[in-house]
């Protein structure tokens, strides 16, 4: 299996001045739901949206019942989400390249299927590779085991990590056990692999231990923090978003590192994604909405995608042909004595 050397996030000692933190619940709420209210969109810049949030989805497949076949389908679909001649009259062909989903997202067992298929289609370059790992969804596993589960992904094909955190240790505030644990992650990893820590944010109570969890994982090296593992009560919501920006950003500002992030379970329709993405781009800015530094982990959300796009498309067709329709002599001559009728009638009155 051909590996490259990727750009990686450095591993940084642990500094716990870095963890603290007061959150109000209800000032981050009130924020998170002003600020992804701001954009406002519909017609052509519904369709364009679409079509971006899609480029920067992880089409996932986790189920218990996955086989080679699934992760084919799901492949073709991340590489091919619209048919060529689909946007042939109103988009620039030399953008058909690039109208592809940023990752498929797959267990380390499905990992070679994902990449048998990708190399098919010539896509490696294009389409990443995500495997979750370390025991997920629980990371109920012993430390070891986690570890050598991310090397067999990497071995596989594998170009980004999916690790679930320890929760146990979290939720005893062992932070420095977290980042520990991470920091050997992210050794497994190397630079074969890019690393995405998920927080389960659902089972770690507070929003404190939200930020703190965010910050332990990019002193680890983190490449990015992700909110949830998509088989939790609670899983990506605005807020906990909020914070985990706002810890983003507080990193930046004191290390110089950049990490990404990815909202994942809950994020199903366009209107939600377009509210992600209004609060990246209002906090963050413009620049973090690229597959760099911005995912989505979905797996229904590219069933809307394709609605609004289809839909957007065909309006936009009907309008097409009704600006350039021809009336024939006899409808334009009928109209015209229509309107001469009802102006003498008005005058008339």
């Amino acid at each position: 299996m051909e590996t490259k050397e990727l750009e990686v996030n450095k591993t940084l000692p642990f500094d716990p001045s870095l963890l603290n933190v007061n959150i109000s619940l209800r000032q981050i709420e009130e924020i998170a739901t002003t600020v992804s209210q701001r954009c406002h969109v519909s017609g052509v810049n519904e369709v364009a949206w679409a079509l971006r949030a899609m480029m920067l989805t992880d089409l996932t497949t986790l189920a218990g019942d996955d086989t080679a076949a699934n992760v084919r389908r799901l492949c073709l679909r991340a590489c091919y989400p619209f048919e060529p001649q689909f946007f042939d009259k109103f988009f620039d062909r030399a953008l058909i390249s690039e109208m592809h989903t940023a990752a498929v997202c797959v267990y380390p067992a499905r990992v070679k299927d994902a990449y048998v298929t990708l190399q098919q289609y010539d896509k490696l370059d294009r389409v990443a590779i995500a495997a979750v790992a370390t025991g997920f969804p629980t990371g109920q596993y012993g430390l070891q085991t986690r570890l050598q589960e991310i090397s067999h992904a990497i071995l596989a094909g594998a170009t980004e990590i999916d690790i679930v955190i320890n929760r146990q240790l979290a939720l005893v505030g062992d932070w420095e056990g977290v980042y520990n644990e991470v920091v050997l992650m992210r050794s497994a990893c190397g630079q074969q692999a890019h690393l995405k820590t998920i927080l389960a944010i659902g089972e770690l109570g507070t929003m404190e231990n939200v930020y703190k969890a965010s910050m332990a994982c990019m002193l680890a090296g983190a490449d990015f923090i992700k909110t949830s593992t998509g088989k939790e009560t609670v899983n990506a919501t605005l807020p906990v978003g909020l914070v985990m920006i706002f810890a983003i950003q507080e990193f930046k500002r004191r290390t110089c590192q950049i990490v990404g992030l990815k909202p994942a379970g809950g994020v199903r329709t366009v209107r939600d994604a377009i509210a992600w993405m209004t609060l990246v781009n209002e906090t963050l800015g413009p620049r973090w909405l690229t597959p760099e530094r911005f995912r989505f982990g979905a797996s229904g959300l590219l069933d809307d995608v394709e609605r609004v796009v289809r839909e957007g498309v065909a309006k936009m067709e009907a309008e097409e042909a009704l600006k350039n329709q021809v009336v024939p002599p006899e409808v334009a001559a009928a109209e015209g004595f229509c309107k001469e009728l009802k102006k003498k009638k008005k005058e008339a009155k």
